[in-house]
């Protein structure tokens, strides 16, 4: 089947081109012949996605609308999309075509992408995006103060709404965001499940499931707990009420604590100067951040770390970075919010801490009971593993291709 792939960038900026780094050459070695459409082709400090070299690739942002020609000309038999950032460069890419809308977040569900309000304290939304989001845009912040720019957000949901409506199919990672688009009014039998997909280790195997309980055992014994966070440092990811909860885990555990921020984002100033009081105060914490960093190194600071904490204050559509993790023997604590209890189960694979409300005294106690007990961590470790295997990219694309077969069939 000839499958036109499209998406924002041709660079792994965020999870949906972290997926398609993984699927693609999965695709192709099922027999599909594929076409790369992206928007952009940046931000030029993010590594490529792996594209398969047999794929053609085409980007607006170079050639611009000359890729409507070269698509109508390749005939694709549908489009497998992942959201393009201008709605009108989507509906023409849809236009006329059978397709799939892989949604990664929210589109066209909320005016800001995250489904939370943030006061008086961040805040899960079941709101229907509607006109009525307006109104709460400033008494909730849920984006900013600024009324033209909520204005703006509007208009560009409103747009998204109206481009899905061209999909004859929307898939989503988990059975929170199906949830989610039944609520928005879209017809059941349109929304389907198909969990994300996690790639094998790079540069390093992942731990089979007695490796796992022998380094957790090992690690176990140390006398520094070290945590570590992964991903972009916005508010909303809760690297705050991490650092609050720093001080309760220490006292707890009675042992010293190592937090290992990776990634980078406009909160990292501010968490960097929190941190930096925290170990002011209690000399037993310290905190280092060492942005980005490749698979390689990641694997490595994940090799040393007891616990991966995903203290996210809003509903992760999903959450993969826990799982990426799982794959060296690492559980995971996180808020049960969004998608992330689908995959992270109470006490099996780690610990959930409630997030309604999300606290940071919640937060402690869901780590320090990952880490009171060594027989129970290492079961954790051992679980972390092994539930990776639930989420392989082989049967991922085998329940992929049944739903080409369905659209281009019908």
């Amino acid at each position: 089947m000839r499958i036109a792939v499209a998406s924002w960038s041709r660079r792994k900026v965020g999870g949906a081109e972290t997926y398609l780094d993984a699927v693609l050459p999965a695709l192709l070695n099922a027999g599909h012949d594929l076409a790369y459409v992206s928007e952009v082709d940046a931000p030029s400090e993010r590594a490529p996605i792996a594209i398969p070299a047999a794929i053609p690739v085409w980007c607006f942002a170079d050639d611009g609308l000359q890729v409507l020609q070269r698509l109508r000309e390749w005939r694709p038999d549908l489009i497998f999309s992942h959201a393009l950032d201008d709605a009108a460069l989507e509906t023409a890419l849809i236009a006329g075509r059978k397709g799939i809308f892989y949604s990664h977040n929210y589109y066209g569900a909320c005016l800001t992408g995250t489904k939370t309000h943030s006061f008086p304290q961040a805040h899960p939304c079941s709101r229907r995006f509607g006109a009525g989001c307006l109104a709460l845009f400033y008494p909730r912040r849920c984006g900013g103060l600024n009324p033209v720019f909520a204005w703006k957000l509007y208009l560009r949901e409103k747009r998204y709404r109206e481009v899905l409506r061209h999909y004859s199919l929307i898939v989503t990672a988990s059975e929170h965001m199906r949830r989610e688009y039944i609520n928005q009014g879209i017809d059941p039998k349109y929304v389907r499940t198909i969990s994300s997909v996690i790639a094998p280790a790079s540069g390093s195997v992942a731990l089979a499931e007695a490796d796992a309980i022998a380094l957790a055992l090992r690690k176990f014994n140390v006398d520094r707990i070290r945590l570590l966070f992964l991903g972009r440092m916005v508010d909303l990811k809760g690297g705050a009420e991490l650092l609050e909860a720093l001080p309760q885990v220490a006292l707890s555990l009675r042992r010293p604590v190592h937090l290992t921020f990776v990634g980078d984002g406009p909160a990292r100033s501010a968490w960097t100067r929190r941190a930096a009081s925290l170990h002011a105060r209690f000399g037993q914490i310290a905190v280092d951040f060492a942005g980005w960093a490749s698979p390689d190194d990641i694997a490595a600071v994940a090799a040393e770390s007891h616990l991966l904490v995903m203290p996210s204050l809003w509903p992760e559509p999903f959450g993969r970075a826990g799982l990426e993790v799982g794959q060296w023997g690492v559980p995971s604590v996180a808020f049960a919010t969004g998608g992330i209890p689908e995959w992270l189960l109470d006490g099996v694979n780690g610990h959930l801490a409630s997030g309604d409300p999300a606290t940071a005294h919640g937060l402690a106690e869901a780590i320090v009971r990952a880490l009171s007990d060594r027989d129970h961590y290492a079961r954790l470790c051992a679980k972390a593993c092994a539930r990776v295997k639930d989420y392989r990219v082989t049967s991922h694309v085998a329940r992929l291709s049944k739903l080409f077969d369905e659209v281009a069939g019908s």
